[in-house]
């Protein structure tokens, strides 16, 4: 199975090194605190709507194979 291909976007060194110090000050992983940051920034936004709108359409190809 192949996985899909995302957008990965850069983030600035100082960035990370902000992340990890305080990742390493909540006791959590960066990975994690990224998720909580950008969830908490982001759920009451447009953007966090559309998303989760193409996350709960059902695709085109996903509808073809159902036809058959």
């Amino acid at each position: 199975m192949s996985r899909a291909n995302y957008y990965v976007p850069e983030v600035s060194r100082h960035l990370v090194k902000v992340l990890y110090f305080e990742g390493k000050r909540r006791k959590m992983p960066m990975t994690r605190l990224v998720d909580e940051l950008l969830t908490d920034a982001l759920k009451a936004t447009p953007g966090w709507e559309i998303a989760e709108s193409e996350l709960s359409a059902p695709k085109d190809k996903d509808r073809r194979k159902a036809d058959c």
